[in-house]
């Protein structure tokens, strides 16, 4: 279970970051055969599908008992069961997504057996207004509805479902959280932003290109920005040394600067605003980070949507393929051709390229902003993709903890067998 391990949880240089969250799980299920497997598994890593499609098979498990996140509820795994066979979930609600995950272990890894993904937009309009809008907060309950389904379908028996910026930022995220646990049964737990930096860099570490130096992991997400600088010193999870997020996301940084015109001209120059507005936000981190950046080894990672799509453009696929794109290492040139190239064209353009379609046609063009101010901070040479992240991140841990608990119970029972023998 080396792979498995949580990440050092020591101060981060140079920010205050909130208290972790102590929420861990939202949904506890009775104990009940799990349903036949149709199909082929795949695992975490180059080929796996990250990128889960709705299942509409109608749910066949049981009613899922809800628990109180912030308690310990009994296991319900019978004593002596096989644990491999037991079902872990992790859903991460973004600002422009709703990702689920449902996984078993596998030896130091584990095998997805169901995945979900769906472009909700639940920040639209946030920046302006402050608030959830309706109509996001609907179309982000017909998408937890799908994942409440598939939890209760796999027999789900530990997970966890948190949410990032736009919850943490709305003056009604308390309310649309309330509302999903009535109508879902799912408790989201709103993590802050350290604990969202460290489940990325525990999901996607694994992908860092080989070498001593320390490193940059980086995530873009709808509303929010995470840098977390990480020196790996051997150890299975690599040490963090420093961290900073931002409120620039793709959405987030969209709604905020403005159009200027349609022009070439006019996109250019909103473009170059956006990378203002990223560098001054990273300014700080930057200037931290400023001596080891100059190093000859130092190495970057991204995962989010824009790094996966613009490795897709890169290598030129006519549709999305994670099991190429999942820890590819490319020449950080090369990504910043393709987001000067994106940057120049019209949204009418950049829906018609592969891998981009209409739903990322607007929204590229700010994670292109994000990403070269990043590499403007931490300039190495090559810049490693993962198509993995939070979702994988909470996998580890819950299996982590999961194994921990029952290691420790097993020695209790043993030093209680001997010490009754003993008497």
């Amino acid at each position: 279970m080396a792979d498995m391990v949580p990440p050092d949880r020591t101060g981060r240089v140079g920010h205050k970051g909130n208290a972790q969250s102590g929420k861990v799980a939202d949904f506890r299920y009775k104990s009940s055969p799990p349903p036949e497997a149709k199909g082929k598994h795949s695992r975490t890593g180059r080929k796996n599908c990250g990128r889960g499609k709705p299942d509409n098979a109608k749910a066949n498990g049981q009613v899922a008992q809800g628990a109180h996140p912030a308690r310990q509820p009994q296991r319900t795994r019978p004593r002596g069961a096989p644990r491999y066979r037991q079902a872990y979930a992790a859903l991460d609600l973004g600002t422009n997504n709703c990702r689920l995950l449902i996984a078993r272990p596998s030896g130091e890894h584990f095998t997805v057996i169901d995945a979900f993904s769906r472009v909700v937009k639940l920040g639209e309009g946030l920046a302006h207004s402050g608030r959830l809008s309706d109509e996001a907060m609907d179309r982000t309950l017909a998408a937890l509805k799908v994942c409440s389904d598939k939890l209760r379908r796999r027999n789900v028996h530990l997970a966890r479902s948190v949410a990032t910026e736009a919850c943490r930022r709305a003056a009604n995220g308390e309310e649309f959280i309330a509302r999903v646990r009535e109508e879902t049964g799912i408790v989201l737990d709103i993590i802050t932003a350290q604990e969202e930096a460290r489940l990325a860099v525990l999901g996607c570490h694994v992908l860092l290109e080989q070498g001593q130096g320390r490193a940059v992991i980086f995530d873009i997400g709808g509303g929010s920005t995470e840098l977390v600088l990480i020196e790996p010193d051997g150890r299975a999870v690599p040490r963090i040394l420093d961290w900073q997020s931002v409120p620039w996301g793709v959405v987030s940084l969209t709604d905020t600067v403005a159009r200027k015109g349609s022009s070439l001209e006019a996109r250019l120059e909103r473009y170059s605003e956006m990378r203002r507005v990223v560098s001054e936000s990273f300014a700080p981190f930057a200037d931290r980070v400023a001596e080891a950046s100059k190093r000859d080894d130092i190495r970057l990672l991204g995962t989010s949507g824009t790094v996966t799509t613009l490795a897709s453009l890169h290598l030129e696929l006519p549709q999305y393929d994670r099991r190429v794109v999942d820890g590819l290492i490319l020449p950080s040139t090369a990504m910043r051709g393709i987001s000067s190239r994106l940057s120049a064209m019209s949204m009418d353009e950049r829906g018609t390229l592969p891998c981009i379609g209409q739903d990322r046609a607007e929204l590229v063009v700010a994670g292109c902003a994000i990403l070269e101010s990043i590499l403007d901070l931490w300039p190495a040479e090559k810049l490693g993709v993962a198509d993995r992240g939070i979702r994988e991140g909470i996998l580890r841990s819950l299996m982590a903890g999961d194994f921990a608990d029952a290691r420790e119970r097993k020695g209790m029972d043993t030093a209680r067998n001997e010490g009754s023998a003993a008497r």
